[in-house]
């Protein structure tokens, strides 16, 4: 178990070594970023689709009905404008 454990070890030591040794030259570095930009694409691509469209449906604009948004949008305007008052006093 001792000998396999400590051949393990080297072999993630040298693992590692061989990894940072190519990874110091830079077009080595280069293809990897790509590679991993690449992946990361491919295995999540909503995730990055879904953060460019923002939900602007209402965007400031609440619905005069709507008591419990628009009671959120009187309290942010209320923060900025006291906010603001600290600010200048």
């Amino acid at each position: 178990m001792a000998k396999a454990l400590k051949m393990g070890t080297l072999l993630a030591v040298g693992a590692g070594a061989s990894a940072a040794l190519w990874l110091s030259n830079k077009p080595n570095r280069v293809k990897v970023e790509s590679l991993l930009r690449d992946w990361k694409r491919k295995i999540m691509p909503n995730v990055f689709e879904q953060s460019e469209q923002l939900p602007i449906e209402k965007g400031g604009n609440p619905h005069p009905r709507d008591i419990e948004d628009n009671k959120m949008v009187d309290e942010g305007a209320m923060y900025s404008v006291q906010f603001y008052n600290e600010k200048i006093q």
